[in-house]
């Protein structure tokens, strides 16, 4: 093979120059989610827990616990799109999760969240693959499993960040209009444990403007949405396409 010493295995200048692309595709990939989709620059930086990292290590991806470690529990994008310490969201979690058929299938961790509580989740073996909406109820699975088996997870989380937009988690109003930064200019920048929420609830018959907007608790109205609805689990579009042979 390329690049092999005898016997066929790789040779030590073959690996480090694998190493050296691994680590530059890494860095390219976060550079687009920082500079090229607008999410940079982090702010308001929350201390990670020393005990996190040993908790975390082998559940999650070690890439986010590489984010943890430069950028600590964080906003981007002014406050749009949050890195948060699953612990904290655990219970809420399992609020939303728990009586769905998609909590015994993997182990699941909030690792960031929205400006208007939207809950992006890791699933230990199926990756990215719940997208949870309070305000509106409702659960996007997505299950990732195979491409977590192809690529890891360090690489699938890469992606992830690489490919997500400010469009995919910003909130819509009744005219499919994004709302973040009219709700920023309005209400001013989010704190750390605070989200953009409807008031009154849209499952209390609230309407999706941003004059419907306060700045709010985000652990306390997470939970507060969840006694207000049963959440609606989504079709996972990749199992659906799976089944029909699409695939």
């Amino acid at each position: 093979m390329p690049g092999s010493s005898s016997g066929g295995v790789p040779s030590l200048r073959y690996r480090q120059t694998e190493a050296m692309l691994m680590k530059v595709t890494k860095e390219a990939l976060f550079d687009n989610f920082y500079n090229y989709q607008g999410f940079g620059p982090a702010h308001d930086a929350q201390p990670v827990r020393p005990e996190a990292y040993q908790q975390y290590r082998g559940v999650l991806p070690d890439t986010l616990l590489e984010y943890w470690e430069t950028y600590g529990w964080c906003g981007f994008g002014q406050g749009l799109l949050w890195l948060v310490d699953p612990a904290e969201y655990a219970g809420v979690l399992e609020a939303w999760l728990g009586d769905t058929p998609l909590w015994a299938r993997d182990e699941y961790y909030v690792f960031a969240r929205s400006a208007f509580g939207a809950l992006l989740v890791w699933g230990r073996t199926s990756g990215p693959s719940v997208d949870i909406y309070p305000a509106r109820g409702m659960i996007f699975p997505t299950d990732c499993t195979e491409k977590i088996k192809d690529r890891g997870p360090d690489r699938q989380l890469q992606l992830f960040f690489s490919a997500l937009s400010k469009r995919r988690v910003d909130e819509r109003d009744e005219d499919e209009q994004p709302m973040f930064e009219r709700a920023l200019r309005a209400l001013g920048p989010l704190q750390p444990d605070e989200v953009y929420g409807f008031v009154p609830a849209l499952a209390l018959g609230g309407r999706q403007r941003v004059e419907n907007l306060q700045k709010v608790k985000a652990l306390e109205h997470i939970a507060m949405l969840r006694e207000f609805s049963e959440p609606q689990v989504m079709a996972d579009i990749v199992q659906v396409a799976r089944g029909a042979g699409l695939i």
